[in-house]
């Protein structure tokens, strides 16, 4: 299946969340978020000849964006810190609700301690991709990725708690 470019970029702009969400999983800081952004944008054009139309856009999308962030985190890592991650900036929106924040900020930080499959799990648990989809994406079996999830999400219960934050 050949898109345009055009057919490309509303594609991508229809299905942006995907990014934002996995940019965030990987990196508190706005500026990593925005590289790994811009980054997985362009895995996307460059794989985009690989995209067979055999599965939704935004299933291929989610793969190519996980493993884009993988590759890119681990480069990263590498490099000096910089910045300070205690510091995360608060998303500007209208309907400002502070504890739904504190509660997203501290699920972010929970996340942070998982390793990258539980975090490619647990992001695509929480945006409602079925277990099959989640298979597929990872390249595990159906019942893998059950017990993975539950693995993980009772992880992040712990973390959280231990974090001294309870919902």
């Amino acid at each position: 299946m050949q898109l345009t470019e055009q057919e490309f970029l509303t594609a991508i702009n229809t299905h942006k969340g995907i990014l934002y969400k996995v940019s965030r999983m990987y990196f508190d800081n706005t500026e990593d978020q925005q590289d790994l952004f811009q980054e997985i944008i362009l895995q996307l054009w460059k794989s985009l000849r690989t995209f067979k139309g055999n599965s939704a856009f935004s299933s291929w999308m989610y793969r190519v964006a996980l493993n884009t962030a993988i590759v890119y985190f681990k480069k990263e890592k590498r490099k000096p810190d910089n910045y300070n991650s205690k510091k995360i900036d608060p998303i500007a929106h209208e309907d400002y609700n502070n504890e739904k924040d504190q509660q997203l900020a501290c699920f972010y930080k929970a996340v942070k301690e998982l390793n990258k499959i539980e975090k490619a799990l647990i992001l695509q648990f929480i945006d409602g991709l079925s277990g099959k989809e989640i298979a597929d994406n990872l390249g595990l079996s159906e019942v893998n990725v059950r017990v993975k999830i539950n693995r993980t999400k009772s992880k992040l219960q712990e973390i959280i708690k231990n974090q001294g934050y309870e919902f």
